[in-house]
Parts: structure tokens; C-alpha cells; sequence
């Protein structure tokens, strides 16, 4: 698609600052323009009507003083005169009877007149003959422009048209001063817009550029940086919102780089175990077969951990990715805590302790059994490895206000209060070196908690550790009643 106009932002601010203020102050011009024509135009007609009503007011005078007509109208004309004005009476029959004469020195206009007299004549009694109401209108001859007023006047039952003419010479100076004094102001003033709406554009975006200098400095390895704010105004509010995206951006590519060393801490160990008895296993030439199922054993339970480390770690990068998508059906919590319970026994009772099933309700629930059996596990594998011997782990289930709420409570050590913030961090375990060298339903790693939590989160409930002292932890999943 093709673009019109400047490609800069900075540029096309300009221009439309240019064409918002043009626009206005062109139409204010012309208004402005148009109502003075008229003005000027309206004052030339009351002065045309006035310098009339004068006129027929001396003819009334002369005419108690002269019998006849025509020679009261031309003694009038003769006596009634106006300086830039001129008056014309015609009879009925268009016939001129009288017409003003030179004033003075003021010849040229009347001059003027008298050579184009033959127009002027046929306009007013073309005029004439079409209204018998007072006129004006514009006469455009061959030496220029005149203001023509006229009006029926009676004098002894007989009809005469009264005409003022005012040539419009100095009417039409004066509006052709201001279309120049137009023609220069308006683009002095665009030019000036222009320039200034320039100037301020640059001047704002100077913080602009200096946040795009910053932003192409920052990388992978300089996310410590941040982008200057300038003010607190809109490009500062800006500037605030990219540093909270830089925040969040320096957060992930650090939990990403933790968990790629401790995903590969947590690796090295089992590989470091199977090539490590593989290693002893081949040096000897000869061994007995208690040797070599001992090996295989030992074997067998670092390639078992090795699995359920990377299983987790998949699990977790599919949920990141957004591509663990659960096959949902119809299903009752209560069953799934049962099963589960039930599945995880032989394991406590192997450590000594027991697991105790208590009150459960009814909960129809739409969701992954799987899952959600996995989300329970990784809390009762939990909860065992740190239930001491003779111990006992209780499980329990309500509803109230529209959630289910599934407790797990074990008997163990407790949560320190420093670490009681991490436990759901990938990798974290309180004490790594017990977790790591007891064998678990999970792979020990420190990635069960976090497992569950994003499971529970993808069935749009929430896992939070309810309680935590010396004797007594509780983790309690709470989803919604309603799904």
C-alpha cells in the first residue's frame, strides 16, 4: 500500500499542525473579507437612501416656489449637490429630466459618468419599469463601478424615479488593500505555523529519540538498563510503562537462565550416576551376578529420577508455551482425592506413615482427572517425604461460597518463615540433600509445587499454602464449584 505524504512523524505533525491552523485562519480571512464588502457595500446604500430623502425633501420645498415641474426638479438638482454623489431623475416615460453637475474640483467621477451616462440610464429604467419599491445595485461601466440607490417619488399625480449614484472607487481601494494585506498575512503566518509547529514537533520528540537511542543499546545481557524518563507527562508515562515491560522481560530471562542451570544441576546428577556405575561396572573383568543386579538396580532408579526430571520439565514448558491443553470431561473431585489417596499409601506406608482420608463432599467438577490427580499426588508425595516416622497425612475436602477447597495437612518440620515465599519456585527444595537421596513418587527435583500450582491455575482455581508451623503444614487447593 502506498503511503502519501512525509514519511516522518515528526514531519507529518507538522503538516497537519500547518493545514488545522490554515484551514481556520483562511475561513476566518474569508468571512471576515465578505462581511466588510457588505458593510461598506450597506453604508453606501444609507448614504445613497439618505442623500435621496434629502433631495426629496429641498424638491418639496422648490416646488411651492416654482410652478412648473421639471423646472422645480432642476433647480433642486442644481442646488442639492453632494460631494462623490451624483442624482438622476427620470419621468415616468425614462425620460432624464435632470442630472447633477461638477462640484468643484470634483470633476473626474462626474466626468466619468457623463460619458457612460447611456448605460447608467438604461439600467434605471430597465429598473424602473420592473418594482415600484426602492432598489440599489451595483452598475459596472466601461470607466468603473458605481452604487445605484434609487426610489419612486410623486410630485403632483405625476411619477419620477429618484436615483443616487456613488461611484465605488474608494470602496473597491480599500477592499483591495486588505486582499493584499490577506494575500501577505495569511501565508507570513502559514510560513510562521509552520516553522513553530516544526519546532515544537522536534522539541517533543527529542525524549522519543532518546528513548529509541536507549532502547537499541539494550540487549540479552544489558536488561539492567532502563530508558530515560524525561517528565512526568504522557512520553513519561510511556517511558514508565517500557521499563515495567523491561522489569517483567529482566525477571523472565532470569527465571529462564535459573532454570536452565538448575534443570541442568539437577541433570548432571542422575547422568553423573549411571556413567559413574557404568564406568565401575566395566572396569572388572569378571563380576557375580548380585554385583551386576545391584548395578542395574542403582541404574535403574537414576535412569527412573532421570525421567521424571525431564517429564516435568516438559510439562512445564508445554504449560509456558500455552500447548498443554487439557482434555476436559464431567468428573467428581471427591473420586479423584480418593484414588489418589489410595495410590500414594503403599509409598507412605513404606516410610511409616499414614494417610487418613476424612470428610469429603459431593463435588461435580468439569476438568482433566489426570491432572488434577497429578496436582494431589505431587502434594501427598510432598507431604510425606516430610511427615516423620509414625506420622500421619490428612486429606479433606469442603465447599463454601462457591469453591472446593482440598486440604492436604501433614505433621512434618514446617516451612522456615524465609522460604515459606520460594516453595513454589521451580527447583526449590528446603532441604535438598534429604529430598534428593529419598525415593519419591515425583522426581524430588523441587519442581512438584510448581506443577501443581500451574495445573491448578490452568483449571482457573489457586494452590497456596494455607499455614505452615512446627507440626502442622497445611496446602490447600481451592477451585471453583461453578466450572
Amino acid at each position: 500500500m502506498t503511503r502519501f505524504g512525509p514519511r516522518s512523524v515528526r514531519a507529518r505533525l507538522t503538516l497537519w499542525y500547518t493545514i488545522v491552523l490554515s484551514v481556520p485562519l483562511v475561513a476566518f480571512a474569508l468571512v471576515s473579507y465578505i462581511i466588510f464588502e457588505r458593510t461598506l457595500r450597506s453604508r453606501t446604500d444609507a448614504f445613497n437612501r439618505d442623500a435621496l430623502v434629502v433631495f426629496a425633501r429641498e424638491l418639496l420645498a422648490e416646488r411651492r416656489q416654482t410652478p412648473r415641474i421639471d423646472d422645480a426638479i432642476r433647480a433642486t438638482v442644481h442646488d442639492v449637490r453632494f460631494r462623490d454623489l451624483d442624482v438622476v431623475v427620470l419621468d415616468a416615460s425614462g425620460r432624464v429630466v435632470s442630472m447633477s453637475a461638477p462640484l468643484g474640483d470634483d470633476t473626474e467621477v462626474r466626468h466619468v459618468l457623463a460619458a457612460d451616462s447611456a448605460a447608467l440610464f438604461a439600467v434605471l429604467r430597465a429598473r424602473g419599469r420592473e418594482t415600484a419599491q426602492p432598489w440599489s445595485t451595483t452598475v459596472a461601466i466601461e470607466r468603473g463601478k458605481f452604487r445605484v440607490s434609487a426610489q419612486p417619488h410623486h410630485v403632483a399625480d405625476q411619477s419620477y424615479l429618484l436615483a443616487a449614484v456613488y461611484p465605488l472607487t474608494e470602496v473597491d481601494a480599500t477592499l483591495r488593500r486588505i486582499r493584499d494585506l490577506f494575500f501577505i498575512a495569511i501565508p507570513l503566518l502559514i510560513a510562521v505555523a509552520a516553522a513553530g509547529g516544526f519546532f515544537l514537533a522536534k522539541r517533543s520528540f527529542t525524549p522519543v529519540s532518546a528513548m529509541a537511542s536507549r532502547a537499541a543499546e539494550i540487549g540479552a545481557t544489558t536488561l539492567h538498563e532502563r530508558l530515560p524518563i524525561a517528565a512526568d507527562d504522557e512520553l513519561g508515562a510511556l517511558a514508565g510503562v517500557l521499563n515495567q515491560l523491561l522489569d517483567r522481560l529482566e525477571g523472565s530471562f532470569a527465571q529462564q537462565r535459573r532454570f536452565m542451570a538448575d534443570a541442568s544441576h539437577e541433570l548432571r546428577t542422575p547422568a553423573a550416576i549411571l556413567q559413574a556405575e557404568a564406568d565401575v561396572t566395566l572396569a572388572r573383568d569378571t563380576r557375580s551376578q548380585a554385583e551386576f543386579r545391584e548395578s542395574m538396580v542403582i541404574v535403574q532408579n537414576a535412569a527412573r529420577r532421570l525421567t521424571q526430571i525431564v517429564d516435568d520439565i516438559f510439562l512445564l514448558a508445554r504449560s509456558d508455551a500455552g500447548s498443554l491443553v487439557p482434555e476436559t470431561h464431567d468428573l467428581y473431585l471427591e473420586d479423584v482425592v480418593q484414588e489418589t489417596s489410595r495410590a500414594v499409601r503403599q509409598i507412605a506406608e513404606q516410610r511409616g506413615v499414614r494417610v487418613e482420608l476424612g470428610d469429603v463432599v459431593e463435588a461435580p467438577f468439569r476438568g482433566s482427572a489426570d491432572l488434577l490427580g497429578r496436582v494431589l499426588l505431587n502434594l501427598l508425595d510432598n507431604a510425606i517425604k516430610h511427615s516423620p516416622a509414625g506420622g500421619s497425612v490428612h486429606v479433606s475436602m469442603t465447599r463454601s461460597n462457591g469453591w472446593y477447597d482440598i486440604n492436604v495437612a501433614d505433621g512434618g518440620p514446617g516451612i522456615p518463615a524465609e522460604a515459606q515465599q520460594r516453595i513454589f519456585e521451580r527447583f526449590f527444595r528446603v532441604d535438598s540433600a534429604r529430598v534428593r537421596a529419598e525415593s519419591s513418587a515425583t522426581s524430588g527435583a523441587g519442581l512438584g509445587l510448581a506443577i501443581a500450582r500451574r495445573l491448578t491455575e490452568m483449571h482457573g482455581g489457586q494452590l497456596d499454602l494455607a499455614s505452615s508451623r512446627p507440626g502442622h503444614t497445611v496446602f490447600r487447593v481451592r477451585l471453583p464449584a461453578n466450572a
